[in-house]
């Protein structure tokens, strides 16, 4: 295709002027630089944990990305900072353990983001200086939405469909074939017009394109709509419902969730007869793709504008989510000459929506009771649309964050959706403010069983001291079943209160030594149809709830500590605990000393686990889930290698015969050692197989020490490293 005007952005959906960005909150700073980067680190991976691997968004995506620009700028001014694990060297991602990995053709990348229209414009004269761009020779630029959704690579060789594999840490993926399949916009084979561009008539090739799951609007309006007939929590938005939708474990329920695509990308070394990004968009529509309608080829800033304007415009027209636009520059061999940072490609760059704010009416502030006793203060207002769904309800956080946003009951209030997700408070329109309109005060006394509050010194939270507070209650139960502890699918929180106000549930080990099929049925009412089959409701919610439940009896040690609500101790703490002691048995008669002693925990945690099991009602709860037969041990492993690489940093590029990467990462961290995916001059060995590419080159240039496989053979059996 040539650079003409057949592929332009359809006027009918993009026409009008966008509001301006937003800035958004970042975390308070530390002290010292070397404090701010390791603190900078920590909310940023923890973040990208809750968003990929979990699919539960905590922080906006505005945040993040303000966050991690204040990280790139501290590493610029202090280099001695930069670590081989700063979340700067490596692509956002997580891969789970529910899938097999897979190793994708070439690093997927992430992108670097621009806030504003500043912040673009920084980029593309950069750009423009970078390649010798003129008047006369303007650079060519692809604009396209920058679909909300879930990456995925997509193998086929022979021309034929292989393999699915989602992003994961951008090496590694998770294999997700066989729900793929069952999404109809995929072809099973490239068109004979796609071929005729691919070296070879791709025989004897193997071709890696790149693109988004997503679930269109209307299929999640239904999808939430079947959610509610059925009694079972909804989903927040589309992108988590397509990112559920493709990590389930039976294809079946894939092939009912309304799945589709939009591919836009391909790994490098694929043998296409293509210059171009708008022409390679026109040759994966020849091969069968669902390609983006709405791109457009750009030569200058003004354009490049006027489409991100008109994109951010028009969003909500669109059956599908859209959190931005992708400039790329529009030739590949420009491309290849601008080349990549550590983890992202210089040759394009996502422009980032601001969240849509809408005004609304602030009726009460509700004090919610938490499973550890903290009071939160919950915002109640008038119902507005926002990002595609309807809210009513927001988190304050705390009494400081009200203060400090300054609302009050009456006010006009203006809310968004943090990453187009999670409800919250922007602030008040203090104009319209009423009259007399009161501060919010925190009550003394528990909203839900009337036992005092208390503030403890250098907390911000608010904590019910009673034990036997039946809000406490509730929660404790709802994160008994969540995900990362004994993850019992089905108890969302309305089911869960029905059967606390029903007198079926008190503690947790109630799930297993009381609560019954019969009286889990009786919670539920109603009717649905199902296959065309009309059943009554309540049966069937209960018998998977209870299959899940006798499930849930076999996670052994870690989650179950999770599950508890021991004040202190998280998931991480809970799996250092539970692998340090190896029972509840041994855990719960340590001493104060022997638990702080453990790597990672300290006196404050082993302090709260004490005075966990100093609580007989607590130690009776534990002894009837032993009872019940829950797994209250943790599975031994083998005694660990003595860590003899510890210290040491090693990449591996190319392709080895023996071991697959993931294989060879796991046996040098065995033995102490820290593998990343970057070469840098702090990388100690760099182990190149057959086919290595660019991070032999840089080792070279670096003088990093590179060893060959029979080198790495040698290290994993005697466990030392080379002389």
């Amino acid at each position: 295709m040539s650079d003409d005007k057949n592929v332009q952005v359809q006027p009918s959906l993009f026409g009008d002027d966008a509001p301006a960005p937003s800035d958004a909150a970042v975390p308070a700073p530390a002290r010292t630089p070397r404090a701010r980067v390791a603190e900078l680190n920590r909310v940023l991976n923890h973040a990208a944990y809750a968003y990929y691997a979990l699919d539960r968004p905590e922080m906006s995506d505005a945040e993040f990305d303000r966050t991690l620009q204040e990280l790139l700028a501290l590493e610029a001014a202090h280099p001695e900072l930069v670590s081989p694990d700063s979340y700067t060297q490596r692509v956002g991602g997580y891969v789970s353990e529910q899938f097999e990995p897979v190793t994708h053709a070439a690093r997927m990348y992430s992108m670097d983001d621009a806030m504003d229209l500043d912040e673009l414009d920084e980029w593309l004269a950069r750009t423009d200086e970078a390649l010798g761009a003129t008047p006369e020779r303007p650079v060519a630029y692809t604009c396209e939405l920058k679909i909300d959704g879930l990456g995925v690579a997509l193998t086929y060789r022979d021309a034929q469909f292989v393999r699915a594999a989602t992003r994961g840490d951008g090496t590694t993926g998770e294999n997700v074939t066989a729900n793929v399949l069952t999404i109809s916009d995929i072809p099973r084979a490239l068109a004979p017009a796609g071929l005729a561009r691919l070296a070879d008539g791709g025989l004897g090739r193997s071709v890696e394109v790149r693109g988004e799951v997503y679930m269109p609007r209307h299929s999640f309006q239904r999808l939430n709509e079947d959610a509610d007939a059925a009694g079972t929590a909804p989903f927040a938005n589309p992108r988590n419902a397509a990112a559920g939708s493709l990590r389930q474990k039976d294809p079946k329920v894939t092939s009912h969730r309304d799945l589709e695509t939009f591919i836009y990308a391909v790994a490098d070394e694929a043998p296409i007869d293509v210059h171009t990004q708008h022409d390679f968009l026109a040759w994966l529509r020849d091969c069968g793709f669902s390609v983006n309608p709405h791109f457009a080829r750009c030569t200058s800033a003004a354009e490049v504008h006027a489409y991100c304007e008109r994109a951010l415009a028009h969003r909500d027209e669109l059956d599908y989510d859209i959190d931005g636009v992708v400039v790329k520059v529009d030739s590949f061999a420009s491309q290849e000459a601008l080349g990549f940072t550590a983890r992202a490609p210089r040759w394009a760059i996502a422009f980032k929506f601001p969240p849509e704010e809408k005004r609304t009416v602030l009726r009460e502030i509700r004090v919610q009771v938490g499973r550890t006793g903290v009071l939160t203060p919950v915002a109640e207002f008038d119902p507005v649309t926002v990002a595609g769904s309807t809210i009513a309800r927001a988190t304050l956080h705390n009494v400081d964050e009200i203060e400090r946003k300054n609302v009050r009951v009456g006010d006009t209030i203006v809310v968004h959706k943090a990453g187009d997700v999670i409800p919250e408070v922007v602030g008040p329109v203090l104009e319209l403010r009423p009259a007399g309109a009161p501060e919010f005060h925190m009550p003394e006394r528990c909203p839900s069983c009337g036992s005092p509050v208390v503030r403890e010194e250098g907390e911000v939270a608010y904590r019910c001291v009673s034990i036997d507070c039946p809000a406490q209650a509730v929660e404790r139960l709802i994160h008994w079943g969540s995900r990362n502890a004994m993850d019992i699918d089905g108890l969302g929180d309305e089911i869960v209160g029905r059967m606390v106000e029903q007198g079926l549930l008190s503690d947790v080990a109630d799930f297993y030594d009381r609560l019954t099929e019969k009286d889990l049925a009786e919670v539920w009412t109603g009717r649905q149809t199902v296959d065309g089959e009309d059943i009554v409701v309540g049966p069937v919610i209960a018998a998977k709830i209870m299959a899940q439940v006798v499930e849930s009896k076999r996670r052994g040690l870690a989650r179950v500590l999770f599950g508890l609500g021991i004040r202190h101790v998280g998931a991480t703490v809970a799996r250092q605990l539970a692998a340090h002691f190896g029972s509840m048995e041994a855990l719960a008669t340590a001493s104060e000393e022997d638990i702080a002693a453990v790597d990672g925990v300290g006196p404050k945690i082993a302090a709260s686990v004490r005075e966990f099991f100093s609580v007989e009602k607590n130690v009776a709860v534990v002894e009837r889930l032993r009872e019940a037969g829950v797994v209250l041990e943790e599975e031994r492993r083998e005694p660990e290698r003595p860590q003899t690489l510890a210290g040491l940093t090693f990449v591996l590029t190319g392709t080895l015969e023996r071991h697959t990467r993931d294989e060879a990462k796991a046996a040098l961290q065995a033995l102490g050692a820290k593998v990343t995916g970057s070469v840098s001059k702090k990388t100690s060995y760099v182990v190149a197989g057959a086919a290595a590419g660019s991070k032999l080159t840089k080792a070279e240039s670096l003088g990093v020490p590179v060893l060959d496989e029979a080198a790495l053979e040698d290290i994993l059996a005697t466990g030392n490293p080379p002389a």
